[in-house]
């Protein structure tokens, strides 16, 4: 979803609302960082972010552990999305379809295009094999963390829904495991604060920052129309986003489940184009990403380093372990709580076996990679799709608009949940943190929020720790319903729909 480019300003550092922001913010933010991404060693002298060390282990012991259901789920998943198993008058408030474009909208953005880019400028062609292997991996444990949001969520009187990792942190964990009911409680408490500010900073005020920045630089940059007029920018994406939040998760659902395939399909499009007006050198590259994932050449950092690079991005692109995408496909119209966790699972893939490696082949391929003096992951990614396409600049103007835009609604539905969490399901505390979400969009095209952003990116990344340890704790139960769900499957007690309709 989010990667870690320099952050462009928009104003004055040091001076006025900017510096009293970042003044504000630096103590917490040099705290959580140091906790979230602390290193630590793994052997032959490297070390490796404590939160990306957190998510890869997870993610291989979930795949482990629900033997291999990434793979052996996969097909299921997709009959899921395409409508087969969907039972009219299920409880829920959007199809699969809709919940995963949801929370892919959340996923799919600016880690796509700057994440792959950083990650092979520092560490190769090779950490993109590494990435796809993280992808796959973390296919695994979106399955459990989804499964567990549908176990555990709450339907409440009005008919919306409400789950995610709070509800089967603070209900799970006390049904399950009773002794250790305080705990749960404690942290689905620290997840929901986590996700309020991730929501405001990374999910809300990075994106629109970030927008501004690439809609001012094809509007003239310094010298443009837009120049200086970050709050006028932000006050119309604010009205848009507005829009849409206000009509709740079904609008939010409507418009992403629009966005999202078209935001994939136009920028998967022109990677193909070029790939295929360079076909002769798509076998060198792939032969370069795999000999330089196992045999790397010594300035990416060996071997090591291109696993970190691989690893690291992947985890920061996908959120897989991270439990914002459960609450999403809490509100999916099933009884089934596997089978959810089998539609969420096919998110890693799109987001990092697919859309990653299609970023990564294009830079690849083009050679660009090679070049020096390209630190920022956009414009090395801009800058390789230009070399065949001069014009995509301006669609990649279009497409993070339409990244940041979808990642912004998601993000507030995300941060709306945990708040009534924490404060209450009642209209005036949605309709209050839909009003703050949307003044801080407008402070976010406003200024520069390099500190917050540090911030809100570790909060983010923090959701994975008390997440990850309820997925631990309830594991015996998910892989319970996995059996049962299997079995009832293979004896056609589950129905395929589309092939036979429940008589009238």
């Amino acid at each position: 979803m989010w990667s870690l480019p320099a952050f462009a300003s928009t104003g004055t550092p040091g001076s006025g609302l900017d510096a009293a922001i970042n003044s504000a913010f630096k103590p917490i933010a040099d705290v959580v960082s140091w906790l979230v991404f602390h290193p630590v060693p793994i052997g032959f002298g490297a070390s490796m972010p404590f939160v990306v060390l957190w998510l890869i282990v997870a993610a291989l012991f979930c795949t482990v552990y629900f033997g291999f259901i990434n793979i052996r789920g996969f097909g299921q998943g997709f009959r899921l999305i395409r409508g087969d198993y969907s039972r009219p008058g299920d409880a829920g408030e959007v199809t699969h379809f809709q919940a995963l474009a949801t929370a892919l909208s959340g996923t799919v953005g600016l880690g796509n295009i700057a994440g792959v880019a950083i990650a092979i400028s520092i560490g190769g062609p090779g950490a993109t094999f590494w990435m796809i292997v993280a992808g796959l991996l973390g296919m695994s444990s979106k399955f459990a963390e989804c499964t567990l949001g549908v176990r555990f969520r709450r339907i409440n009187a009005d008919g919306t829904v409400s789950g995610g990792p709070m509800y089967y942190l603070s209900q799970g964990i006390a049904e399950y495991r009773p002794r250790l009911a305080g705990l749960g409680k404690v942290l689905a408490v620290v997840f929901a604060l986590c996700c309020i500010g991730g929501s405001l900073g990374a999910g809300n005020m990075f994106q629109v920052n970030q927008t501004f920045q690439q809609m001012q630089l094809v509007t003239g940059g310094a010298d443009g129309w837009l120049a200086g007029r970050g709050w006028i920018f932000g006050l119309v994406m604010a009205a848009l986003v507005a829009g849409v939040i206000i009509g709740g998760l079904r609008s939010i659902a409507s418009v992403t489940g629009k966005l999202v395939p078209l935001m994939a399909a136009l920028y998967f499009a022109c990677g193909l184009f070029i790939i295929a007006t360079d076909i002769g050198n798509v076998v060198p590259a792939l032969q370069a990403i795999v000999s330089g994932a196992f045999t790397p050449e010594a300035g990416y950092g060996g071997f090591i380093g291109v696993l970190i690079q691989g690893f690291r991005r992947a985890a920061f692109s996908n959120e897989a372990g991270v439990g914002s995408a459960a609450i999403a496909h809490s509100a999916s119209r099933t009884r089934e709580p596997v089978s959810e966790g089998l539609v969420a699972l096919w998110e890693p893939f799109i987001d990092t076996v697919v859309i990653c490696t299609m970023t990564a082949l294009v830079i690849v391929i083009t050679g660009m990679y090679q070049m020096e003096g390209v630190g920022d992951g956009v414009l090395l990614t801009s800058m390789a799709y230009a070399s065949v396409l001069s014009w995509f600049p301006y669609l990649l103007a279009v497409s993070v608009f339409l990244f940041a835009f979808s990642t912004m609604l998601t993000w507030s539905y995300y941060g709306e949940k945990a708040t009534c969490y924490l404060f209450g399901e009642s209209r005036m505390i949605s309709l209050g943190y839909k009003f703050v979400f949307c003044a801080f969009v407008v402070v976010g095209a406003s200024v520069n929020l390099g500190v917050v952003i540090d911030f809100s990116d570790a909060m983010i990344l923090a959701m994975s720790v008390p997440n990850l340890v309820g997925v631990y704790l309830l594991a015996p139960l998910i892989r319970r319903e996995l059996r049962s769900y299997m079995a009832r499957l293979r004896s056609g007690e589950i129905r395929n729909y589309r092939r036979a309709p429940e008589p009238a």
